[in-house]
């Protein structure tokens, strides 16, 4: 692969960002899932890149997508906990960075990174109470929205289901679920809401698309799918598909198989559209499935790593990654570069040759794109996390981790370890000790960014 540059090509690349929503490292075809069909992941992972070690930022949704959009680590900004929080309007996101390249900007699916209403109850904080956490997409540089705060059912996404499906709380079955669909600030969403909730969202995806394309305009489309979080629930021809299995596996197996089926739908649009090309796809998953596992319809799999969503351990952190750019990509590759979603916006800065250093800072993601196109497997610096008690910190080999707020560190060889069985930090007390000191620069570079000094 030859090193890009829009000078050689004249025409910016497409850019769709997806995500699911507690969709764990073994829960696709490409990760070696030999029951959950997802035939369309599949064939990216053919055409493109996957990506081994993908980490979300947190071990939960909100911090995660907060880094998605900015490169920063949401400590930095007060997004530490999904309902905590908001996206601030001196962050920069990446909707705000390529609209001034001429780009048109859609958001679709779950925001959770600020509430959508401040006139009605919606959701978990939205209306008057949660005012001050006003913060929807539209105000954070997306022109086209059709979003939620949080979470919907995977089917009906507007109806509350049976108890059984997770999840429900106080909310009675058969009424409406409480969270809705916005399109604008007052914009409620009411029609075509029926049926599984990622063809609801992709009913809304492709029209946002054609209408850049039919404009002669460049696009980011952010699609966060709300499945498989609960309530997980899917219509009775994806069940079907799992008849052998138990209910419970039936509907998580199965909303993850009508997911990967709109995925499909939007390739194949594309290639109709002939804008597939040159259009950048990039999929995750925000952190590790929910747990406990193999209870009611908590059905993920964390493939052979250890922990779940809420850990910082690998299987609450490290998800299902890939990339196809056909224009640019080679088919058919895998990395085990270590690669975070903070580092989604300074990659996508550098591919637009603009400046990663421009805006706020610090940045805790970097350009991996050179390090791809070199078939790179090594990169400099530091993943770090923080999440409730528990922080750790990698470089390419090791991994250095605390439950405790830092009073006692373990640490992984990833290298020879990634199950994180055995504790190492004995037999390499240099690796632990710089670790440790690595760690100790970047929390007290995040409170430094809680306290508003990147702003002023």
């Amino acid at each position: 692969m030859g090193t890009y540059s829009l000078g050689q090509n004249p025409d910016p690349p497409n850019i769709i960002l997806i995500m699911a929503d507690d969709l764990g490292w073994g829960d696709v075809g490409f990760n070696g899932n030999i029951f959950i069909q997802t035939p369309e992941l599949d064939k990216i992972a053919r055409n493109g890149l996957v990506l081994n070690r993908f980490y979300a930022a947190s071990a939960v949704c909100s911090p995660t997508r907060g880094s998605f959009l900015t490169g920063r680590h949401p400590e930095r900004y007060g997004i530490t906990h999904a309902n905590t929080g908001h996206m601030k309007p001196e962050e920069l996101t990446i909707a705000e960075v390529v609209k001034r390249r001429g780009y048109t900007t859609g958001h679709f699916g779950k925001w959770h990174l600020g509430t959508l209403t401040v006139t009605e109850k919606d959701a978990n904080r939205g209306g008057p109470r949660g005012a001050a956490h006003y913060s929807p997409p539209w105000e954070n540089g997306f022109d086209v929205c059709f979003s939620t705060e949080s979470k919907v059912p995977t089917w009906d996404p507007m109806v509350t289901p049976v108890s059984s499906a997770g999840d429900i709380g106080k909310r009675v079955p058969g009424e409406h679920f409480g969270t809705y669909y916005w399109s604008g600030e007052d914009e409620k969403v009411t029609d075509n809401l029926e049926g599984d909730d990622s063809r609801v969202i992709m009913d809304r995806v492709i029209p946002f698309i054609d209408q850049a394309a039919g404009a002669n305009k460049p696009f980011l489309s952010v699609i966060w799918f709300h499945t498989p979080h609960l309530p997980v629930l899917a219509g009775s021809a994806y069940r079907s598909l799992y008849a052998d299995f138990s209910e419970d596996k039936q509907h998580y197996y199965g909303s993850i198989t009508a997911m990967d089926e709109q995925i499909g739908r939007l390739r194949n649009f594309l290639l109709e559209k002939g804008l597939a090309e040159n259009t950048i796809i990039l999929f995750c998953s925000d952190n590790g499935p929910e747990g406990p596992e193999q209870i009611n319809r908590t059905q993920g799999s964390a493939g052979p790593f250890r922990g779940r969503k809420r850990s910082l351990y690998e299987g609450g952190i490290r998800v299902p990654a890939l990339i196809e750019w056909p224009a640019k990509i080679e088919k058919g590759q895998k990395t085990n570069l270590p690669v975070s979603t903070s580092d989604i916006f300074p990659t996508l800065l550098g591919i637009l040759e603009q400046d990663v250093k421009k805006g706020v800072q610090p940045l805790d993601g970097i350009n991996i794109f050179p390090l791809i196109q070199g078939s790179i497997e090594k990169r400099e610096g530091y993943i770090a996390f923080n999440f409730q008690q528990q922080q750790a910190i990698m470089d390419n080999q090791f991994k250095l981790y605390s439950a405790d707020n830092g009073e006692n560190f373990a640490l992984y060889d990833l290298f020879n370890d990634p199950g994180e069985k055995k504790d190492v930090s004995k037999a390499h007390p240099q690796v632990t000790s710089r670790l440790a000191r690595e760690l100790a620069v970047w929390l007290n570079s995040c409170e430094e960014s809680n306290q508003g000094k990147d702003y002023q």
